[in-house]
């Protein structure tokens, strides 16, 4: 059961938490067909892992269930006659669910959606400001060290922009998102900007000033390569320290803008299976750190041979299967520098005072 988190294997972590996100989803579901605990489906996706029902994240505005907070049960380890729980595991995980298209949450779910496609951004939401106390409170009483924040779809939009939040409070957890947001008006026009930045760079490099030295210096440096070398991407920033792993199937238009490279860099990968047991090549792949790669690189992994319809591309199950065939990626993205960068840039030296 929990052996694979005593082994820190990074295939049976991603199966684990793919199943507790499940149960969230199966926890509004009950809710809604007035299942109480006896009857309910959600419990036996975290039992079996010797985790319980700590808190459940709960929108006020339409009472639906959006989020848990699952807890290392310790009287499930005595019975199992285990005196500790095994290092690696998790004392605590927040699983945030995605959008659900029937029932009563359907409305607030979609205005969510519709929050990220215009503004890039959760943080308006209610839910936000929810999981965000939420993994905050776990973090202070079990550790960063020992708290995961997880998410599907929507779910994994509010893990990736907590997790976030938390960073540039300092207090660093681990952070696992399966088919995240890609899609937004605002990071579509920023992308055009950017083009068109570089568009014009390109055209001032070819009309210099006739004999002005000073004018053609400066064409040169507005070339693109130059602005490459300023930029700070997550490879350069040697204060990287929080980075997400990502669960990407290309076939899921949604998600898929997270596997675009950043310029300049190259994409190393290495094939994985799926299975508890069965992942200590790609986990030496991803650097032999269970799982949390290369420093600096946010560790990406994709279904090479998966779901190709959409729906099921954007489907939860595919990751807690335990046959999936996974490509493992350690560049970073172009997606990923551009939200995470303001977590990395370099801080303005304080000036000096002289005596």
């Amino acid at each position: 059961m929990a052996l694979g988190f005593l082994r820190k294997d990074p295939n049976y972590r991603r199966m684990v938490i793919a199943c507790f996100i499940q149960g969230v989803y199966l926890l509004e579901l009950d809710r809604q067909d007035k299942r109480d605990e006896r009857t309910g489906l959600a419990p036996q996706w975290w039992r079996h892992f010797m985790y319980r029902l700590s808190q459940t994240l709960v929108d006020e505005r339409d009472g639906s269930i959006y989020g848990a907070v699952l807890e290392w049960d310790r009287r499930a380890l005595l019975a199992g006659y285990a005196p500790f729980r095994p290092a690696g595991a998790p004392a605590a995980v927040v699983a945030l669910r995605g959008t659900l298209l029937s029932g009563a949450t359907f409305r607030r779910d979609v205005v969510d959606d519709l929050r990220f496609l215009a503004w890039d951004s959760l943080k308006g939401s209610v839910r936000f400001a929810g999981a965000l106390a939420a993994l905050r409170s776990a973090a202070r009483r079990h550790g960063a060290g020992s708290v995961c924040v997880g998410g599907h779809s929507l779910g994994a939009g509010f893990a990736l922009q907590v997790g976030k939040a938390l960073a540039k409070e300092g207090v660093l957890v681990e952070c696992h998102v399966f088919n995240p947001p890609s899609v937004s008006l605002a990071t579509s026009l920023r992308g055009f900007a950017e083009t068109a930045g570089e568009v014009w760079g390109r055209v001032r490099s070819w009309l210099p000033y006739v004999g002005s030295a000073p004018a053609a210096a400066a064409a040169a440096a507005a070339t693109p390569a130059a602005a490459d070398a300023k930029e700070v991407t997550l490879e350069g920033a040697g204060t990287a320290k929080w980075l997400p792993h990502l669960y990407i199937n290309t076939n899921d238009y949604i998600c898929c803008y997270y596997t675009d490279a950043a310029a300049g860099t190259a994409t190393v990968t290495a094939r994985g299976g799926g299975g508890g047991g069965g992942g200590s090549g790609s986990s030496k792949a991803a650097g032999g750190d269970g799982g949390m790669g290369k420093p600096g690189l946010a560790r990406m992994l994709t279904v090479s041979k998966g779901p190709t319809s959409f729906l099921d591309a954007h489907g939860l199950q595919q990751w807690w299967a335990d046959d999936v065939e996974l490509q493992v990626a350690l560049n970073h993205s172009k997606l990923i520098d551009r939200q995470l960068r303001s977590l990395y840039a370099a801080q303005p030296a304080s000036p000096q005072v002289s005596l």
